[in-house]
């Protein structure tokens, strides 16, 4: 037995004690093993076969089994431990093996698409187009920043709005570092704000984020409105009257007494839209009556921050009918396939903790629905906007090359990429020092900040340069591997001090499991590299003073070093050169381009510490090299400010051309059989047959019904059949109508109101007038032709495969399509291919639309992306200005696959339960993710039924506040 071999146990114990002291994100030392002269191989088994785990929890049960008395409960526990260690390993091996036979299949099937997508455009382009274009990176997938001349002058009164949910959001004393969802995104959108609205042309900039009520937060989070000013520069425009400002608007949507991580906000995201949509349409009106224009300013662009922010922003512009702009930040797939590689996780198991699939697709989305797509770097679109379906380098080329000469591209578009480089405030720009590195004094003496004395009480020699490191304990910035080459280094450490600034803490044991980790990883290091004296890690420190601690190590002729594995953004360089401060920093990411504008200081692989020990060596020892790399940044920021980097976006924002919502005049409007109407109750119930369909409708207007108020009550029916099978139901029936204010047909693409030339709707002939306003709403990068050839090309590839015989399985349904819906017949529903393998196929192909199964997934709609059921009522919302929360959408158990979207929101929804609904079809198997993380089911807006009898109706219709008989 194990238990006995103690010897071979305590050997790997060893090991695990090793291991917990580098923790999770540092190199592993069996190099310096061998160096040393004392490699173990036990060591080397857990660092190699189990790497990318976090050991703590094993290390903590070493640390209690010593403590155990009995050596029989000692060697048990030890016991345990031991086949934890070889699960850790197989289970590895498993998600190794598993993950690459899945991209073996998917690889050649996604590149053949692609290629074939690439085929098709290549005939057309010119050969002067294939040679001259080829290097022009503004041809290949956007435009740089590079010569712009932005024309603003042109435009004013701009509203703009910016759109970023997760993290604490406030314009002063950002408590930065205090979770993981508040950290660098949500500095960069608050400064970004403040600097928009001080731009010439912008008259309002509004940064929409999340309301939070919960317990331990400050009450700055719960303000509905914080008016930003900003701390480095006058908006003088604003003194003057002249525009309106900056401000945070926080909407309420989730629960109101929770604060909600990033990966739990997915399902409230249309509550959020509902909510903004609304603030949106005030504010319009508010800023025509402050300017006087005598119409709504709509905004000119919706930009949103961030995988969930673009969703929202995708619906809003979709809503609205106007330009979106996207910035990913940090984007899913990549971070997907970074935790792919630890091992540590299989891919259900990452999805289940952060919500990837849903994030992705949100980005996917973001892509079909934004004009212009913001990158800091030219390496974040080629590495990583290309490893989505929706984005690829040489297609976007040969699009951007034929629209570039006005040729067809077969209903096919691209967002344009842009690059523009982070922006950082200018407010703190460093002195000239004397010969002794100290600052030169031009007036009276100023104390010391107090952030230096906090920082300098760590160290016995405060005077030497100090290196200076500004991120938060996670892996992924590699602080581990930086206090190893610092404590490898003697000459390093005699020559310089090391400073961390890692966040804000209260205790470690209240930190989340991996920051944590992460700290106790590097505490455990400067232990045992007996570096107390020599490195700082202060608990606490302001936003307001971080200019200052940039300062204490420009003052002692340090450096700043950013070694994270992968950086996507770079602030916190542009930062330290605004200070004076030369940098080390990663060759990973967004540095590389930082740095060939900046060229103040080195560039250096993360994963190589030696090579961080010798360039921080290099740079704080070489005193000619540190100036000139201290010049070269403070010559060159100017490129960084924020005065450049709204410049660069408004620039952007005047070539996506004015949109608006197309919602009618006011004459149109007032002839809408609106008038009066409180309520309107919008019948969506999909999972019924004809007759039971027929019998809600009857029984949901009876239950309305009252005889004190007959109008106060609307009714509109939402449907995937088309406007000829509407009327042919409702008439084979004796019903009229005319008693419908509107009907949203084929899945939301068409919307169409019951008209009537007599006094009344009795004795009158109905006709039915399309709405040409809404048709202009979800036009947006519809296909049309080009996407019906495609589709029909497609549709002979889905066969039934029996033996040697193949039926095909989709035809195309012309009988039932309309000019903004194609349908198509599904033979056999039981071999549905999955919608997300379809989605994906158009995306590849450029092809910008949605896909949905319907009629008990006997038919599939093909519609344009801003077309659908949940987008038309929102629309309607507009049009008709009735309060989405006195909007009722009824619904069955299930329904067709956009079934999901018409449950969220701040309209109520009604679920009438029972045996009338026809059971569930494929068409809700084959969903991409989980359908609670889209709908928050247990949601107070949403009210469950059973059955669908008059009385039943007029039931939850009273609980949700509509009258009733």
């Amino acid at each position: 037995k194990m238990v006995g071999n103690d010897n071979w146990i305590n050997s790997y114990l060893d090991a695990i004690l090793d291991a917990g002291k580098s923790a999770v994100g540092g190199d592993r030392p069996s190099l310096l093993l061998r160096e040393r002269g004392h490699f173990s191989p036990a060591r080397y088994f857990v660092e190699e076969v189990i790497t990318g785990y976090d050991e703590t929890d094993l290390y903590k049960t070493w640390l209690r089994a010593n403590a155990m008395r009995s050596p029989q409960e000692r060697n048990t526990r030890l016991e345990n431990m031991t086949w934890r260690i070889w699960n850790l390993a197989r289970k590895k091996k498993e998600l190794e093996k598993e993950e690459a036979c899945r991209l073996l299949k998917r690889h050649p099937e996604t590149e053949k698409t692609r290629i074939d997508a690439t085929a098709d455009m290549s005939e057309d382009l010119f050969e002067g187009e294939k040679g001259e274009d080829a290097g022009d990176p503004s041809v290949a997938y956007g435009d740089s920043t590079t010569g712009v001349s932005p024309k603003t002058s042109s435009v004013d009164k701009l509203y703009i709005v910016l759109i970023s949910l997760h993290g604490l959001v406030r314009g002063e004393n950002m408590e930065l570092g205090r979770d993981s969802d508040t950290g660098g995104q949500v500095k960069y959108v608050v400064e970004f704000a403040k600097a928009l609205s001080s731009s010439p042309g912008v008259y309002r900039v509004d940064l929409l984020t999340r309301q939070i009520l919960a317990p331990n937060f400050d009450r700055s989070y719960g303000e509905p409105a914080e008016m930003l000013v900003s701390t480095t520069f006058k908006n003088s425009k604003q003194e003057k009257g002249e525009n309106s400002g900056g401000y945070i608007i926080r909407i309420p949507f989730g629960p109101r007494d929770m604060y909600l991580t990033k990966e739990r906000l997915w399902p409230f995201i249309q509550e959020f839209v509902d909510g903004a949509l609304s603030h949106i349409v005030r504010m319009s009106k508010t800023i025509s009556e402050e300017i006087g224009c005598g119409h709504p300013v709509w905004p000119a662009v919706i930009h949103g921050h961030y995988a969930s922010a673009g969703i929202a922003a995708t619906l809003l512009s979709g809503a609205l009918n106007l330009p979106m702009a996207f910035t990913g930040h940090f984007l899913g797939k990549d971070k997907l396939e970074g935790l792919l590689k630890q091992g540590r996780q299989s891919r259900e198991e990452i999805n289940m903790t952060y919500k990837i699939m849903r994030r992705i697709e949100a980005e996917e989305l973001s892509l079909d629905a934004s004009e212009i797509v913001i990158a800091s770097t030219r390496q974040e679109i080629e590495e990583q906007w290309n490893l989505y379906d929706g984005f690829e380098v040489i297609l976007a080329r040969k699009l951007r090359a034929r629209v570039k000469r006005g040729a067809n591209c077969y209903g096919r578009y691209m967002p344009r990429m842009v690059i523009i480089p982070p922006g950082v405030e200018f407010g703190h720009i460093i002195h000239d020092f004397d010969i002794d590195g100290e600052e030169e004094n031009h007036g009276p003496a100023s104390e010391d900040p107090p952030i230096w004395s906090q920082i300098m009480r760590f160290f016995t020699n405060p005077r030497k340069p100090m290196i200076l490191a500004v991120a938060r304990p996670y892996p992924e910035k590699n602080i581990t591997t930086l206090v190893k080459a610092f404590g490898e280094c003697r000459p390093l450490r005699e020559l310089a001090n090391l400073t961390l600034i890692m966040g804000n803490r209260e205790a470690i044991s209240k930190m989340h499991n991996t920051s944590a980790s992460v700290l106790t990883s590097v505490l455990t290091l400067i232990d045992e590299y007996d570096l107390y004296g020599q490195v700082a890690y202060p608990k606490h420190h302001k936003h307001s003073e971080v200019p200052d601690i940039y300062r204490l190590a420009t003052r002692t002729k340090g450096a700043f070093v950013n070694v994270a594995y992968f950086e996507q953004f770079g602030v916190t360089l542009i930062e330290a050169a605004m200070n004076g401060l030369p940098v080390i920093a990663t060759k990973n990411g967004a540095p590389v381009e930082i740095h060939q504008v900046l060229n103040n200081g080195l560039l250096v692989d993360p994963h190589d510490q030696n090579a961080i020990a010798d360039a921080l060596y290099k740079l704080l020892s070489e005193k000619q090299l540190w100036s000139r790399c201290r010049e070269n940044g403070l010559k060159n920021i100017h490129q960084f400010s924020w005065p450049e980097h709204c410049k660069n976006h408004l620039s952007r924002i005047l070539t996506l051309g004015m949109r608006s919502p197309a919602v009618g005049s006011e004459e149109e409007r007032s002839k809408a059989p609106i008038s009066g109407r409180k309520h309107i109750i919008v019948i969506s119930v999909d999972s019924v047959n004809k007759e039971n369909l027929v019998r809600i409708i009857r029984n949901a207007i009876e239950a309305a019904h009252t005889e004190n108020t007959p109008a106060s009550t609307g009714f509109v029916l939402s449907t995937s059949l088309t406007i000829s099978e509407i009327c042919s139901l409702l008439v084979s029936v004796g019903m009229h109508p005319a008693g419908f204010d509107a009907f949203i047909c084929n899945s939301g693409s068409s919307i169409y109101y019951p008209s009537y030339s007599g006094n009344t709707p009795s004795n009158s002939k109905v006709t039915h007038v399309i709405d040409r306003n809404h048709q202009s709403h979800i036009e947006y990068r519809w296909g049309g032709e080009g996407l019906r050839k495609y589709l029909v090309k497609w549709a002979t590839s889905v066969v039934e495969r029996k033996g040697r015989i193949e039926r095909q399985m989709i035809f195309e349904d012309s009988e039932h399509s309309s000019t903004y819906c194609l349908a198509f017949k599904v033979v056999n529903p039981n071999h549905l291919p999955p919608l997300k393998e379809l989605r994906k196929l158009m995306r590849i192909q450029s092809l910008r639309c949605n896909a949905l199964y319907n009629h008990s997934a006997t038919r599939l709609s093909v519609t344009p992306i801003h077309a659908s059921r949940s987008q038309a009522i929102r629309y309607l919302f507009v049009r008709w200005g009735i309060e989405l929360p006195n909007i009722v959408v009824m619904v069955g158990e299930s329904g067709d696959s956009d079934y999901e979207e018409l449950l969220g929101g701040l309209h109520r929804t009604i679920i009438l339960k029972g045996d009338f609904n026809i059971a569930a079809n494929r068409i809700h198997t084959v969903r991409r993710y989980p359908l609670q993380d889209v709908v928050a089911l247990d949601s107070s807006n949403i009210i469950e039924v059973q059955g669908c009898t008059t009385e039943d109706i007029k039931s939850a219709l009273r609980q949700i506040g509509v009258p009733t008989q």
